[in-house]
């Protein structure tokens, strides 16, 4: 463990103790300590939205912040969001629609539309493009997206 040091992070509704260095990014933590590979390791800088959790309830993009400055905060990865092997409704809306593709941008899209909708559960088109617009997708051209986040706010 050298170099590492305990630390609890809220992760999904529960508390994880897991070994961090101060380095570490909460991406490197989540995906190599804690074998939650939903988030994704894209640009790495930020810019594609792969990496994307909630922090506290907003789209926050994983690979830029240390482990150690997520402590005291609410994590909710993709993972977190079925129950169980039911679906959270923004995940099944997005299947129902076609809005899936190759995957990779998925659980931050899914994740961004389900902070827009607990936001905003009525979100006009301009909302959801402006709530999705920090993530990156190549396969879709974001027409099922949109309409996915909308069948929810209109359902």
């Amino acid at each position: 463990m050298s170099g590492k040091r305990l630390v609890v992070l809220s992760i999904n509704g529960r508390d994880v103790e897991v070994p961090a260095r101060p380095t570490d990014t909460l991406l490197d933590t989540l995906r190599e300590g804690l074998g939650l590979t939903g988030a994704k390791r894209g640009c790495n800088q930020g810019l594609c939205g792969a990496c994307s959790v909630l922090l506290d309830g907003r789209t926050f993009r994983s690979c830029l912040s240390l482990t150690l400055n997520c402590t005291d905060r609410a994590i909710l990865t993709v993972e977190g969001l079925a129950n169980g092997n039911e679906l959270d409704p923004v995940q099944e809306a997005f299947v129902a629609s076609g809005a899936i593709q190759c995957g990779y941008c998925m659980p931050g899209m899914v994740l961004a539309a389900r902070a827009l909708l607990d936001e905003n559960p009525h979100p006009e088109v301009d909302a959801i493009r402006e709530a999705i617009g920090g993530n990156l997708c190549r396969c879709s051209g974001y027409t099922k997206i949109v309409e996915a986040i909308r069948m929810m706010g209109h359902s």
